[in-house]
């Protein structure tokens, strides 16, 4: 199918729904508090790009896997049910989550991964994380940071800041008593976010090889990380 003539749900339109929508043009069906999605509607669309916020997530989980269809989820401080990936399969779709869907984010995240191993090198590292983000944000640690540690594999120190507008910045400090080791993310526009929920729900039309299933962002980068050495 040409991505063109692609109908992509896009269900929460607040700072990064909207460049969603944006970024899809015709292409985008939306969804909010005004026009909330039903399953019949859904259906007639052929993937769903969603970013609510966590206290909205279960109010239509149900509604998406009834649809059957793609669904690229970008919610973060929410606590999934642990039966979802079991759901998800039976429903015979696909679900992505992610709690930060830069493509160059996913970049990092190797290097993370490459610092945690060799770390265990270094004399009495500590590590710290730090994430700054706009005074909107409803959770704090951000899922981003959480990841961070997660991708560390390493006993972290987090903190949160919020200022303006920012849009995601995150940093990483490992220290020794000889030196410091820093490695920095910072995202300038929200359409680095679009950008990837976009490219994940085309991946998922586009790849129908895919098992149906419940898969972390990082997952389907490291497909096409892989389509690429």
């Amino acid at each position: 199918m040409n991505t063109d003539t692609r109908k992509i749900a896009v269900i929460g339109t607040g700072k990064t729904g909207s460049y969603v929508a944006h970024q899809l043009g015709e292409q985008a069906v939306l969804f909010d508090e005004d026009n909330k999605p039903t399953t019949s509607e859904l259906k007639k669309t052929d993937a769903a790009i969603i970013f609510v916020p966590g206290n909205a997530a279960a109010e239509i989980i149900d509604i998406v896997l009834e649809a059957g269809i793609p669904a690229v989820w970008g919610t973060t401080g929410y606590e999934w049910p642990a039966d979802l990936p079991s759901r998800v399969k039976t429903s015979n779709t696909k679900w992505v989550i992610g709690s930060n869907f830069s493509l160059g984010m996913n970049l990092v995240r190797k290097a993370i991964e490459i610092f945690g191993k060799g770390s265990d090198l270094l004399d009495s590292p500590n590590f710290h994380i730090h994430e700054v983000h706009h005074t909107q944000k409803q959770d704090a640690p951000s899922g981003t940071a959480i990841s961070w540690q997660k991708w560390l594999g390493k006993e972290s120190v987090i903190s949160s800041d919020r200022q303006g507008d920012v849009k995601g910045i995150h940093n990483l400090h490992i220290k020794t008593a000889g030196e410091s080791i820093y490695l920095k993310h910072e995202a300038h526009d929200r359409s680095v976010f679009a950008d990837g929920a976009i490219w994940t729900a085309n991946f998922l039309l586009e790849h129908t090889m895919i098992e149906p299933g419940l898969y972390p962002f990082s997952d389907i980068f490291d497909r096409a990380y892989s389509e690429l050495i």
